[in-house]
Formats: structure tokens, sequence, C-alpha cells
């Protein structure tokens, strides 16, 4: 017990001895060769953005990826989609949605301008989003739905 209490001390001291290289915030005019691929971004929120349309996710869950305009766009949609979703009066099974194709475009350093196609069970849509770089990571700028 005393040799594995000693190890477990040694190894900690080995990772304090190690040293820290401090990693310099990404300029904004420098490559943007560091941030994430744009196409798995613009997936992930794509099928955020139809999970949030077809009620099954709340529009604060990707708060911290899109723009304030863009929030309260799709805030109002949801509103919309609920409302309409409500006027029917069936009851509707959770959706199953997944991501098709994703098509990107780099217009500049910095930006990227995304379109995926979702499909449900019975339909499938597009979904169009600007990326912009900003505090090291994508954020979507502009989300539009057909």
């Amino acid at each position: 017990m005393a040799r594995e209490a000693q190890r477990i001390d040694d190894d900690a001291r080995k990772v304090e001895a190690q040293a820290v290289v401090p990693v310099a915030p990404p300029d904004p005019g420098a490559d943007d060769t560091a941030l994430a691929d744009p196409a798995d971004t613009a997936r992930a929120l794509a099928l955020c953005v139809a999970e949030i349309l077809t009620g099954a996710r709340e529009v604060d869950s990707i708060a911290r990826w899109i723009t304030d305009d863009v929030h309260r766009h799709l805030q109002q949609r949801a509103a919309y989609a609920a409302r309409a979703r409500s006027a029917t009066r069936r009851t509707h099974a959770r959706a199953t949605i997944r991501a098709g194709s994703v098509v990107v475009s780099r217009p500049r350093n910095g930006v990227a301008e995304a379109s995926v196609v979702v499909h449900t069970r019975s339909h499938a849509r597009a979904v169009a989003i600007r990326l912009e770089e900003r505090a090291g990571r994508w954020r979507a700028t502009a989300v539009g739905m057909l």
C-alpha cells in the first residue's frame, strides 16, 4: 500500500515538473487552418436547427454557437412551427433526423458558407448556414431553412 502511494506521489511530481507551453489565441488575419472543419460544424448546426423547428430541442441549447440575430430568428421560427404543430391536433412521434450532403464554400479567410441537406422520414430540407470565425471557433451568423 505504501509503495502504491509513493508511486502516485512520484507520478504527481513528474506531472508538475512538465513544462507548460502557452498557446497564443488565433490571429484574426492569419490562416484559419487551426479552426475545426466547417463542414462538421455546419452538419451539427443543421441537425440542431431541424430539431429546434420540430420541437425536439430548445434554441438556447446552441446559443454559444450562434449570434444574437440568429438566436432571435430561430426563436421566431420555432414559435411559428409550434403554432403550426398545435393547429394540426395530431400526435407526433419524435422525428428521426439525419444529415445528408454538406457543401462548403470559403468566400474569404475566416468565413465559410455551407448548405446541408437534412432528411426526415417523409421529406428532405436544405439548411443554409454562414459561419464566421469568432474567438477561435466557428459561429453561425446567418441560418436559413427551406
